[in-house]
């Protein structure tokens, strides 16, 4: 690859002696895997910087699915997260690696994750505005489409007190069953214009992991069990329970 191109670590693991083989999300090519050859040597000026949360200028060679790191500087210190928002910025950076395809160009996401992490590092309260926002944008750009607005069924506008149950890959129909799948209307002109109060943020992460189920499979989120371990060693109020 010619040119630099800003990146972020999603996850990194050592690989052989002395080196990293890492997942990097990338401006221009989405998600990457890259072998960072030395990068755990005792000379390596890579030790520090290859790191989540970082923001990085990379460059790589080759055409095989692990591409080998040449370059990479740090564009700045390490956003600055820890407890509750350390935990929901690894939940972030797994659910890029779980649902991305590698090498393929997500631009404008990665500019929605950059603000993501600002965010989280910002947040003097609960993380669940910036995750929702995130969430709802990375499913808009694996192009899942629904509508918040109208009904599936009949095609009217939802109404604020009227109940809808949302049926995948159809949309949210009225109905008078009132369960974890139910929406009010209120609810869902909120998700479409992405504005939340307390209620209809409750109502958004509902939304979201009901969405995001299918990209994901089986396999359960790491970063929710790292959180609840957090939660036993350290309890938090159920206004912070978040990690997805």
């Amino acid at each position: 690859m010619e040119g630099w191109q800003r990146a972020f670590v999603l996850h990194g693991r050592p690989y052989s002696e002395t080196s990293l083989m890492l997942d990097l999300f990338t401006e221009g090519q989405g998600r990457v895997r890259i072998l960072a050859k030395g990068a755990r040597g005792r000379r390596s000026n890579l030790k520090g910087c290859l790191q989540p949360f970082t923001p990085l200028l990379v460059r790589w060679s080759g055409r095989g699915e692990v591409k080998t790191l040449r370059n990479a500087e740090p564009v700045s210190l390490a956003l600055p997260l820890s407890g509750l928002m350390l935990y929901s910025g690894l939940y972030v950076n797994e659910l890029v690696s779980r649902v991305l395809e590698q090498e393929a160009n997500y631009s404008a996401l990665f500019f929605d994750y950059l603000n993501c992490l600002q965010n989280l590092a910002g947040a003097t309260g609960s993380p669940e505005y910036a995750l929702r926002q995130f969430e709802l944008s990375l499913l808009y750009h694996l192009g899942y489409g629904v509508d918040f607005l109208h009904c599936a069924g009949s095609g009217e506008e939802v109404s604020d007190t009227m109940t809808y149950r949302y049926r995948e890959e159809k949309g949210f129909i009225a109905s008078l069953v009132i369960d974890n799948s139910s929406f009010t209307g209120r609810d869902l002109k909120a998700l479409a214009s992405r504005e939340f109060d307390v209620v209809t943020l409750r109502a958004a992460k509902r939304f979201t992991r009901m969405a995001l189920k299918p990209y994901l499979g089986g396999k359960p989120l790491k970063s929710r069990e790292l959180f609840r371990q957090f939660q036993v060693k350290k309890p938090v109020s159920s206004s912070d329970n978040s990690a997805g």
